[in-house]
């Protein structure tokens, strides 16, 4: 997305231009500034200090005083002086030094900071180092006076601080809205009574937004609104409020709770101070990585099962003593398998394992939150065995990860597998239309079955960065079946949650949304008209066309969501959480407790779940800007590539119209990078359309170069040091994260000018052969595509206890039916035995789960009737890795016979036992 719609006007409302844009533009300054001092032209300078001086009032850093002596340089015309101030700030902020040296903030450059009035007071006073944060104040009072405001709040300042912080001072809605979007350094808003509603500067898109939300007038700037509105998109941030009414009728005013505490006047300064540090401190406190550092530092004598602990058996080893050298002795110091001592147990936590999921359950907005230590692939397990019975239906997206169809063995529910639309050309699938989920559960209330269907069990966003309207997709499930549990993996979007754009796209996020609009009372009367409109008896057809609208009187609101921690944040391998948003969760608590004990180690590793604590405090305090980097850096990378001549002849990044079909992408919205795309539109996208794309999960196309997905990925590791995610036939998955920086992009756009440069050096030289080889190879990539499977059915001797307009099926039977050895036959993919019998019969059963890496799903799972589309596409696969197959012996079938006996009654003792569990 270009940085402005309007590049002759600074803007600003540019919220997906993050730091490496402000980074940019301090960039164009110093530039400025050194052609004015070195020949003589000032009015770039000028320019270029004009369009930064406006975004800059919004950060605490360089601040008015530094702002304000880059301008006197401009007025004295000391070109050199301009040059050697913006050179320093720009470094500063590239460093981020200003956070500890005082002589950041002095526009002297005398090798001591000698400025005491730039110089905030007790920067530099501190011997520990202290972390910084700015608290954003929006006030009534002219911005003549905000020099003075901003002197009064650093005196207040203490060595005995633990963090220290900036003022960074507003008068208008607008700009409070613009700070804390434009601001990832803000921790904290404190909010005074008499500001105005509009911006001093041009922000048009952001007025066209403020006045969809009902923000026309000046009336319309209060307090209040102004705390609910930042709440909702930093929801980590402590608000404050300042009021010369009656703060004691305003406390106690339901809408304030979103507020963390309410001052009259500015009687307590320091008192604000104080709770500004505190709001902090409560954020930054880590419960059991706190414990385990003291835990650390202890002398411990270990008598317990785990010689590793404190490290003896390394370090006075002469043979493996370089694995302490090589992780020096806090790992081993901090090992234990003791539950006491200041520790706490994963299984039954009491103590600082509970207060630390606790906040992690503040930070991702959920009524609770178990830490998982051995994967995502737990995460579901669990949540399917604990929230499934035997028997129950589970409407499932047939492509999401194995652990979900595992957990269907486990817990002998029924899965209802539902199918994502195709993206045939790049060999994967998209995710299920709601359409699709929709017609399934009618199906199973036109078979008197819906009572039995418990769950939607869906990927989001999905591998390839489809993400779901999550909102809709559970309203309109409610409407139809009210208590649904509703269960996201969301593996690879735990990082969504920090962002205020994709936040509404999580489950959670929308649960809360949802929650929120129940207590409406106009939502009742919206539910009653639509009511009215569709009459008693409305036909299915109608209600597939129909946005349905759920009674909030009856929803029984249950949301689950799994996170790979490690896979968005800073977690170390294998750390996830399993979040619960679900009224009736005190109905299944112990079932709950009996998952966690069935799968959960009884010796978890004391790092991992460090690394979760630790993951949530830096995600409570920076994640906002983590984020908002990782986007900006997928964009960057959009941009290079695809804009890039050379590149471009052989790859691209694939845009949101070519990921998402235009049926799904109801606001018209192509592409992220499309003219005339801006904030405004993207919103209106994210709130309409079906499906979205995040924009950090990021389709490279490869097979223009002729190369399949696994081959390059391959070339890209092993001889250019870049690491990417799944392949598909013709692609790859490049994929920014909150680690990435502005070196990589250079790094990985290098690579593929550099291998693009080969393809078209050895094709010119190579001759007409070398070119005809080369096409030949494109189109097999490109063009000669296998057709992707859909589920088939499964066998009638695992729908013994199905519907008739559902294809759910027993796939517990299913997969042990494998552990019959006599009952199994093996037969190679290109025997013609295959070839007979997809024609004659008889049917050929999986008796286990194939799943090829890539795409990564099953394509079978057990109990499922082969077809032939399933065989074309296996035979095509050109990977070497298919799990659950085995090239020599063949496909696993069940045999004709074993079905047979399968499929005959169950004994009544059998039945009756079904019939009580």
């Amino acid at each position: 997305m270009s940085k402005d719609a309007n590049p002759a006007q600074k803007r600003i409302d540019r919220f997906f231009s993050g730091p490496g844009a402000r980074a940019d533009d301090w960039r164009d300054l110093v530039e400025a500034a050194k052609t004015w001092a070195r020949v003589g032209n000032r009015a770039a300078y000028d320019a270029a200090l004009a369009d930064l001086s406006i975004t800059e009032e919004f950060h605490g850093y360089p601040g008015l005083p530094l702002m304000a002596a880059l301008r006197e340089a401009a007025a004295t015309g000391d070109g050199s002086a301009a040059f050697a101030l913006a050179t320093r700030i720009a470094q500063a902020l590239a460093t981020r030094s200003f956070r500890q040296y005082a002589g950041d903030w002095s526009a002297k450059d005398d090798g001591n900071g000698d400025a005491p009035e730039l110089v905030p007071p007790s920067f530099g006073a501190h011997t520990a180092r202290r972390p910084y944060f700015e608290t954003l104040i929006v006030t009534g009072v002219s911005p003549g006076q905000w020099p003075a405001l901003a002197a009064e709040w650093r005196k207040l300042r203490r060595p005995v601080d633990a963090f220290i912080y900036e003022p960074v001072i507003v008068g208008s809605l607008e700009d409070a809205f613009c700070a804390t979007m434009l601001n990832p350094n803000i921790g904290a808003v404190i909010i005074n009574e008499g500001f105005g509603l509009r911006s001093r500067h041009d922000a048009p898109v952001l007025r066209s937004i403020m006045g969809a939300a009902g923000l026309n007038d000046e009336t319309d700037a209060s307090a209040l609104r102004l705390a609910h509105i930042i709440k909702r998109v930093r929801p980590e941030l402590d608000l404050y409020m300042i009021s010369n009414r009656d703060v004691e009728e305003l406390a106690g005013n339901p809408e304030a709770d979103v507020v963390r505490r309410i001052f009259y006047s500015v009687e307590e300064l320091l008192e604000l101070h104080l709770s500004i540090l505190e709001g902090i401190q409560d954020r930054y406190d880590t419960p059991f990585f706190d414990n385990l550092k003291k835990y650390a530092q202890r002398p411990i004598g270990t008598f317990h099962a785990l010689p590793i602990a404190r490290g003896k058996s390394i370090f006075k080893s002469d043979w493996i003593r370089d694995m302490g050298e090589f992780y020096g002795p806090n790992l081993f110091l901090a090992e234990s398998s003791a539950t006491t001592g200041g520790l706490d147990s994963m299984l039954e936590p009491t103590g600082n394992i509970k207060k630390a999921q606790e906040k992690a359950a503040r930070a991702l907005g959920a009524d609770r939150v178990f830490f998982v230590t051995n994967g995502t692939s737990t995460s579901n397990k669990m949540a399917v065995q604990a929230l499934l019975a035997p028997g129950d239906i589970a409407i499932v997206d047939r492509n999401c990860h194995k652990s979900h169809h595992y957990g269907m063995v486990l817990a002998g529910a029924q899965p209802l597998y539902v199918e994502a639309f195709p993206m045939t050309e790049y060999s994967m699938y998209g995710a299920v239309p709601l359409k699709t989920i929709k017609q399934a559960l009618l199906g199973a209330k036109a078979d008197g079955r819906l009572d039995r269907v418990k769950m939607l069990d869906l990927t989001n966003c999905t591998f390839d960065g489809h993400i779901y309207n999550t909102r809709r997709v559970m309203e309109e499930c409610l409407a139809i079946k009210p208590d649904l549990i509703f269960l996201w993996d969301e593996a690879w979007f735990g990082f969504a949650r920090f962002s205020p754009f994709l936040r509404r796209r999580t489950g959670l996020g929308a649960a809360n949304e949802i929650e929120a609009w129940m207590r409406d009372p106009k939502s009742v009367a919206v539910y009653e008209k639509q009511q009215a409109e569709l009459g008693k008896n409305p036909s299915n057809e109608v209600l597939l066309k129909t946005r349905l609208i759920p009674d909030p009187r009856q929803i029984r609101l249950r949301v689950y969501q799994t996170n790979s921690t490690h896979k968005s944040m800073s977690a170390i391998r294998q750390g996830s959480m399993l979040s619960v948003k679900d009224v009736e969760f005190h109905t299944v608590e112990q079932q709950f407790k009996e998952a966690v004990f069935t799968h959960a180690s009884t010796s978890p590793n004391q790092q991992l779940i460090a690394s979760l604590d630790i993951s949530r405090r830096q995600m409570e305090l920076e994640g906002y800007g983590l984020v908002a980097n990782a986007i900006e850096i997928a964009f960057a990378i959009r941009q290079a590539v695809n804009s890039n001549p050379l590149i471009s002849k052989y790859f691209r990044i694939l845009g949101a119209d070519a990921m998402v079909p235009a049926q799904y992408r109801q606001s018209g919205f192509t592409d992220f990078l499309a003219p005339g795309v801006n904030w405004a539109n993207t919103l209106k996208s994210l709130d309409d359309d079906e499906f979205c794309l995040d924009p950090t999960r990021m389709t490279l196309v490869c097979g223009m170069a002729g190369y399949d997905g696994t081959q390059f990925k391959g070339i890209l590791a092993n001889e250019y040091n870049i690491q990417v995610n799944k392949t598909s036939r013709n692609s790859v998955l490049v994929q920014s994260n909150i680690n990435n920086t502005r070196s990589d992009v250079a790094h990985l756009v290098r690579v593929l000018a550099e291998i693009a440069g080969e393809i078209d050096r050895g094709l010119a030289q190579g001759g007409a052969n070398a070119r005809k080889t080369f096409e030949a190879r494109v189109t097999s990539l490109m063009k000669d595509v296998p057709d992707l499977p859909n589920f088939s059915h499964f066998h009638p001797s695992f729908r013994g206890d199905a519907g008739t307009k559902t294809n759910e099926g027993d796939i517990r039977s299913g997969f042990y039916a494998a552990y019959d050895v006599a009952g199994c036959e093996h037969i190679r993919l290109n025997d013609p035995e295959i070839d007979q019998r997809l024609k004659a019969g008889p049917e050929l059963v999986s008796a286990n789960f194939v799943i090829p890496y890539p795409p990564g799903f099953p394509i079978m799972v057990p109990g499922q009737v082969i077809t032939q589309e399933t065989i074309d596409f296996m035979r095509k696969l050109d990977v070497k890795e298919i799990h659950g197959y085995d090239a020599k012996e063949g496909l696993k079938l069940v045999r004709t016979e074993a079905l047979a006996k399968l499929g005959r009654p169950k004994p009544a003792a059998q039945t009756k036992l079904k019939a009580a569990s």
